[in-house]
């Protein structure tokens, strides 16, 4: 998975990594458990959803980005190829606004972070939409409804019950969807979403 990926980028992705694990003790970003396997849990599985989305995109968005993951990821994984060149992060938590904005400055990527609720952020027109552990299908297609561009695609990354929630958000909502197993998770997928409307 690491494949094509330059020194510059994986140095700052272990950068990443450390500041990660220096925050965690302070303000509880990730769990203690995950935190002994961030790399494969958060790096490598943010890795696969940057991989999925389209190349030939201007602006992502990640919503809920909480300990940057994969909107981190996704700004120094651009940062090497300029795609995209916008990154936009979105988190309600004061404090981890405060460590999205050190990390940003640490390994040296640009990304604007917005400390706001993501009901009350003006419409994003994302051309990708991230979210990964923030909520379930129904509500994330709520906020795609929002901030996804008419052409965009929404990513989200679901655990086993992914199926579940694709039936439940068909009775609410009509959607496109592609789902990707995860190649770290057999039980996982990445689900690729456009065209969403409220059925």
């Amino acid at each position: 998975m690491l494949d094509n990926v330059s020194r510059e980028t994986l140095d700052r992705l272990r950068a990443l990594e450390n500041i990660t694990l220096k925050w965690t003790k302070k303000i509880n970003l990730i769990s203690r458990e995950s935190a002994e396997m961030l790399w494969e849990r958060h790096i490598l599985d943010s890795i696969q959803v940057y991989r999925i989305a389209p190349s030939q995109i201007d602006h992502w968005a990640d919503l809920g980005s909480g300990g940057g993951y994969p909107g981190l990821v996704v700004a120094i994984l651009a940062h090497a190829t300029n795609a995209p060149p916008r990154i936009t992060l979105v988190e309600s938590d004061e404090r981890k606004c405060a460590f999205l904005r050190a990390a940003l400055r640490e390994v040296g990527v640009v990304a604007t972070v917005i400390n706001d609720r993501i009901e009350a952020v003006p419409p994003l027109t994302a051309d990708i939409l991230s979210a990964r552990a923030l909520a379930d299908l129904p509500t994330l297609l709520a906020y795609a409804e929002q901030h996804l561009a008419a052409n965009g695609t929404a990513i989200f990354p679901k655990g086993a019950q992914w199926e579940n929630e694709l039936n439940t958000a068909r009775t609410e909502w009509k959607f496109d969807c592609t789902a990707t197993k995860s190649e770290l998770k057999a039980d996982a997928a990445i689900l690729s979403i456009k065209g969403v409307s409220r059925v």
